[in-house]
């Protein structure tokens, strides 16, 4: 029975490049470091798993299903975050350029872009703990929405997601300390606009085919 592996995705861009908003220590470390470690378990909990059940132990491979989820969560969150990030000089960063469709939807639902991004921070902020907020289309109805999960809760169940933004320390404290708001308020200046695009008029599947591109 094989056992499918990840590999760490390269970034779409240089470590430096979207400064001053994130700044590249904070880049090397949360890609090189902490998506790898995400990754790392993943495997090794995977590779457990598989090896207990072709072994007929059950209970040895449901053992494993916690670490799955949590690491695997790790590598989905964040291979989906890098792609959602763009330099803030390009046209990708530009909403009027780059998502004209994802742009009247947004409008419809709340009104304005600028209320969105307001009520979309508010949400952030509002994370006890660490976590992650998530501008997602519906399955069913094809609507937009915001959620926020806990922890490394990936956006898998039948929601696609259009962007998201970590809110775990290691994603700005090395450089806003315990400024949370500053880096809600910044990261707005490279979002990618043009992936979020992408992943609204695409199928759920199309968002997350960086995982099978990273096996």
């Amino acid at each position: 029975m094989s056992v499918t592996t990840y590999k760490l995705p390269q970034l779409p861009y240089a470590y430096d490049a979207l400064e001053p908003s994130i700044s590249k220590q904070i880049m090397e470390l949360h890609h090189q470091k902490h998506h790898q470690t995400y990754i790392t378990n993943l495997n090794k909990a995977l590779e457990a798993s598989m090896t207990a059940l072709s072994q007929g132990r059950l209970q040895d491979s449901q053992a494993q299903l916690s670490a799955i989820r949590f690491n695997g969560g790790g590598h989905i969150n964040h291979s989906l975050f890098w792609e959602n990030l763009a330099p803030a000089s390009s046209a990708d960063a530009r909403i009027d350029d780059a998502a004209p469709k994802l742009k009247a939807a947004i409008i419809s639902t709340w009104g304005s872009v600028d209320k969105f991004k307001d009520v979309f921070s508010t949400a952030l902020l509002g994370i006890q703990g660490s976590g992650w907020g998530w501008l997602v289309k519906e399955a069913v109805t094809g609507q937009l929405r915001i959620v926020t999960l806990a922890n490394q809760e990936a956006v898998v169940v039948g929601d696609t997601p259009l962007f998201g933004v970590d809110m775990w320390e290691h994603a700005y404290y090395l450089q806003y300390l315990n400024g949370k708001a500053a880096y809600v308020e910044n990261i707005w200046k490279v979002i990618n606009w043009k992936t979020a695009e992408t992943r609204f008029e695409g199928a759920r599947e199309d968002a997350f085919k960086v995982l099978k591109a990273n096996m």
